[in-house]
């Protein structure tokens, strides 16, 4: 059924980016609104590619707002020197779905849930299927064609008026010459 996490479908929180200084720290890319929680010592995180993980959360501590994260390989080795924590330069950090939060507001969506529902118009005709959210100057759906291509639909109400996620589906009410571009 859409929409129904599986044991093993993850969402991504973050990207390990360069060292930060020479004790080992890792800078990292926050995909996440709660980095606070999501990133707290002990937390244990999958990591793609899986060999590299999983990481488990040493420390925290934020730079000129950046997180940095000393991490320890699955061994319970930490990574503490610039070299090392290289090695894990580009790795994503996971979470299981099924450890996020419920969603209070009705019309706020997790990025998973949006990927594969079926986009279609007001009157039921089939336009596309989105295959992800980017998150630029405002929140973007990016709908594969049936033709081919790609458009971008701006994620707001009066362009998408509904989203039902456990019927699969979301509506697009287009703005004249949004289908066309």
């Amino acid at each position: 059924m859409p929409g129904t996490p599986h044991d093993d479908d993850t969402v991504v929180v973050g990207r390990i980016g360069r060292p930060h200084g020479v004790r080992g720290l890792a800078t990292v890319e926050v995909r996440t609104d709660d980095p606070d929680l999501r990133f707290a010592p002990g937390t244990v995180l999958r990591t793609d590619p899986a060999a590299r993980g999983p990481l488990t959360v040493v420390d925290k501590r934020w730079h000129s707002g950046t997180l940095l994260l000393q991490l320890a390989a699955p061994s319970g080795e930490v990574y503490d020197a610039r070299e090392t924590v290289d090695t894990l330069r580009n790795t994503m950090l996971l979470v299981p779905v099924a450890e996020l939060p419920e969603i209070e507001d009705p019309d706020a969506f997790y990025d998973h849930q949006l990927v594969g529902l079926s986009a279609r118009l007001p009157d039921g005709s089939v336009i596309g299927e989105v295959t992800a959210v980017r998150h630029e100057a405002q929140d973007l759906l990016v709908v594969r064609r049936g033709e081919g291509g790609e458009v971008l639909v701006p994620f707001v109400a009066a362009i998408v008026p509904t989203v039902d996620v456990a019927g699969g589906f979301l509506v697009v009410d287009p703005p004249e010459g949004l289908l066309e571009l």
